[in-house]
């Protein structure tokens, strides 16, 4: 799997909500805030489900209604379509009104 262009990723960066890359540059992260630990934790199991089916596996914590999530493609060492794809599929479970 081929790691994404700076260009690509800037391109790719504008179209998702929120999402910044990391110090190292290999990662993108994003907090997302809810209204209670019942919602974090909703987004956190409608997250889960998406990211086993694209077989692909975020780094991520929560505390009470904060989930922060990082994402990266190991295999890759680096960021590429997968992370994309992941970070715009929680963005419209996080929003599903958007």
């Amino acid at each position: 799997m081929k790691t994404l262009s700076k260009t690509a990723l800037a391109t790719e960066l504008a179209k998702l909500s929120d999402w910044k890359t990391t110090a190292k540059g290999d990662a993108i992260t994003r907090v997302f805030t809810f209204a209670d630990f019942s919602e974090a934790f909703g987004f956190m199991a409608r997250a889960a489900l998406a990211a086993e089916t694209m077989n692909h596996h975020p780094e991520w914590s929560n505390v009470y209604n904060k989930v922060t999530v990082t994402l990266t493609t190991h295999d890759a060492g680096g960021l590429t379509d997968r992370d994309i794809a992941l970070a715009a599929a929680m963005d419209s479970i996080a929003s599903p009104s958007a």
